[in-house]
């Protein structure tokens, strides 16, 4: 009896460790947030001459690791009124680009609203 009952255990843990294991290479394929399958509509910005926006500044954003990332944090940037916001995934930063000055703390809450965090405002 003793020996069935931990083949039975065996099993169960088997079967949880080859789910996990799917779960995780779901993950990778998908990208690093795991929405790598559903890609991010892209905010378009008309006006894309830098002589326009009189104010900038660089954001360093913490937690972009992917293109879904860079799509998430210029996505709600390039949301707010006259705003061209570009990000590098390279140097984890943003330059945001602004007809009128918006505040730090107004750029700084909408990256966080997008899932990320400004470690610093250049």
């Amino acid at each position: 009896m003793g020996g069935i009952g931990t083949i039975v255990i065996i099993l169960i843990l088997v079967i949880i460790c080859i789910f996990s294991f799917r779960g995780y290479l779901k993950k990778l394929a998908n990208g690093c947030c795991g929405s790598g399958g559903d890609s991010v509509k892209k905010v378009k910005v008309t006006d894309k001459d830098a002589s326009h926006y009189p104010y900038s500044v660089k954001l360093e954003i913490e937690g972009m690791t992917c293109g879904n990332c860079k799509a998430r944090v210029e996505n709600a940037l390039n949301s707010l009124d006259g705003v061209w916001a570009e990000v590098d995934l390279g140097t984890n930063s943003a330059i945001v680009r602004m007809k009128e000055k918006l505040s730090n703390d107004d750029l700084r809450k909408t990256v966080l609203h997008s899932g990320y965090a400004v470690t610093k405002v250049i």
